[in-house]
């Protein structure tokens, strides 16, 4: 019974992880696009809260439930789908670790031009392109893992 709570413990944080990324990440980059900063203004203070509720607590829920499922499944840490997974996280987080001080950025810019009736600034764009170019390999990185975690490939032990 405990294998099974934690298991589904580990797919919920899982789903809310990815999902929150997913999400934040969309409506993020349609508010950005369509330049308009009270929307811009508002969506990305909604993204900076989801990633300190959601995301920030999953992440951390990860490999906790992970190498909990490790042990009560009995899985060997020397299997490579579990280390390519392990790795794959890390890249993950790496890109996401900076990804939350450029929300803020990108949020407290756009607040600022809401304020002055003025376009998102140039600024709001370099740091935009570099969360987007940060975000891409996390995604790809989560979207591995889920492949990893599901098939659990003999060809990769």
């Amino acid at each position: 019974m405990d294998y099974l709570i934690v298991k589904w413990l580990h797919v919920l944080s899982s789903t809310l992880l990815f999902g929150t990324g997913i999400g934040s990440a969309f409506y993020l980059l349609l508010a950005s696009l369509s330049k308009d900063t009270a929307v811009v203004a508002k969506v990305s203070g909604y993204v900076v809260i989801a990633d300190y509720l959601f995301t920030a607590t999953t992440a951390i829920a990860q490999p906790l439930t992970g190498f909990w499922l490790v042990h009560l499944a009995g899985f060997p840490l020397s299997a490579a789908w579990l280390y390519y997974s392990i790795v794959l996280y890390a890249i993950a987080i790496a890109c996401w670790l900076p990804v939350v001080g450029i929300q803020i950025r990108l949020r407290n810019l756009a607040r600022d031009a809401a304020l002055r009736q003025a376009p998102l600034p140039p600024a709001y764009w370099r740091w935009f392109y570099a969360w987007i170019a940060l975000g891409i390999p996390a995604f790809f990185a989560f979207v591995a893992i889920f492949y990893l975690m599901v098939f659990k490939p003999v060809a990769f032990s």
